[in-house]
């Protein structure tokens, strides 16, 4: 039986770990080609590949232009094209505004939110080419909120989530949707140095009772890439237990 994605082709940045990783695992075994994407370390990111059938790897950064026009160069040669953009990749460089340092400000912007343009617009131009697809631009409840002593992180992903809606309403006339998927409190690396007793006090907070899983994402982020999402565009999928209702 032929399966939903046989026969596309995907980029997800940022997934040699965590939930990058779960959704280029997903995407795989819903029949998709995947590239998967990140900054540092070749060695992790063949690692991360590795059993995913059809899997291939790409080191890049995202917010630097030359890399990326490299990167959709040599997808385009591999693939001939692609047809569905997860941006996952992101960074972190918490401080109390007061405290922080320009630099962490900056990067933060130029990795996870608009400064990350390169990757994006590239990306419209090819999939454009195919005439129709799927670009999925993962944020933050941070976008919403806020977050204290991470206001780069939170400014980035809010930034992200308004280019998102802007972007939608100009890809549509192309057949492709764009939409932001915002996962709550996941257990990532982030999580697993979190005391106890924080770690009791989030979960509580959860009408489900629990964090979600790198999976719970990747079902969504499966959804949004699909002909079951065709008829959406511009929206945030968010996938937090209820966290954050609204």
């Amino acid at each position: 039986m032929e399966r939903e994605l046989s026969g596309k082709r995907a980029l997800v940045t940022g997934a040699s770990r965590g939930i990058g990783l779960a959704i280029a695992r997903r995407l795989a075994a819903d029949g998709a080609r995947v590239v998967m994407n990140a900054r540092h370390s070749r060695d992790a990111l063949e690692a991360a590949a590795f059993g995913i059938e059809g899997a291939s790897t790409c080191l890049a950064d995202v917010g630097d232009g030359a890399a990326v026009d490299a990167m959709f160069a040599a997808v385009k040669a591999e693939l001939g094209g692609i047809d569905i953009l997860v941006n996952n990749a992101a960074i972190t460089r918490d401080s109390l505004v007061m405290l922080m340092r320009p630099e962490a400000w900056s990067e933060v912007l130029r990795v996870d939110g608009v400064g990350a343009y390169p990757c994006r617009g590239a990306a419209g131009r090819a999939i454009s080419a195919q005439r129709g697809g799927r670009i999925v631009n993962v944020v933050s409840p941070a976008a919403f909120f806020g977050k204290p002593g991470a206001a780069n992180y939170a400014a980035a992903k809010g930034a992200l989530v308004s280019f998102t809606k802007s972007l939608a309403a100009e890809a549509g006339r192309y057949g492709i949707t764009v939409n932001a998927l915002c996962p709550g409190y996941v257990e990532t690396d982030i999580l697993a140095h979190m005391k106890p007793e924080e770690r009791d006090g989030l979960v509580a907070r959860i009408p489900l009772g629990r964090f979600g899983t790198p999976e719970d994402v990747a079902d969504a982020a499966s959804f949004l890439v699909s002909d079951r999402a065709r008829y959406v565009t511009g929206a945030t999928l968010v996938v937090d237990g209820g966290l954050t209702m609204h």
